[in-house]
C-alpha cells in the first residue's frame, strides 16, 4: 500500500537498530524520494526496477517477506539490508548515487 508518510515513519525508526545517526535518515529520504517518492508500487519504466527502494529485480525483495509487492515495511527491510551490505549506510549509498545516477 502507497503510505509514504508510514513508510518514513518506519525507516527512520529502523535506523537507530543499524547503529545508523540521524543524519543518515536524511540521505535515505534524499536517495528514495529520488529513486521513488517513497511509493511501495513505484516502477522504474526504462528498467523495472519496483519499489521504494527500486529493487532490480524486484523479486529479489521476497527475501524479506512475501508480501513484498505492497508492504513498505518489507520494502523498507529488504532495502535497508540491501544498503547495510553494499555500502555500509545511507549516506554512502546517496554519494554513490550521486556519482554514478544509480545504486
Amino acid at each position: 500500500m502507497d503510505d509514504p508518510a508510514a513508510a518514513r515513519a518506519f525507516a527512520a525508526s529502523a535506523l537507530p537498530a543499524r547503529g545508523w545517526e540521524a543524519a543518515e535518515l536524511t540521505c535515505l529520504d534524499k536517495l528514495w524520494t529520488k529513486e521513488s517518492e517513497w511509493l511501495t508500487s513505484a516502477v522504474n519504466p526504462s528498467s523495472g526496477a519496483y519499489g521504494i527502494a527500486q529493487s532490480l529485480p524486484a523479486e529479489k525483495m521476497a527475501a524479506a517477506g512475501d508480501d513484498w509487492k505492497v508492504s513498505y515495511s518489507t520494502q523498507i527491510t529488504w532495502g535497508l539490508d540491501y544498503i547495510a551490505s553494499r555500502y555500509g549506510s545511507p549516506c554512502s549509498a546517496l554519494n554513490f548515487h550521486y556519482a554514478n545516477n544509480w545504486y
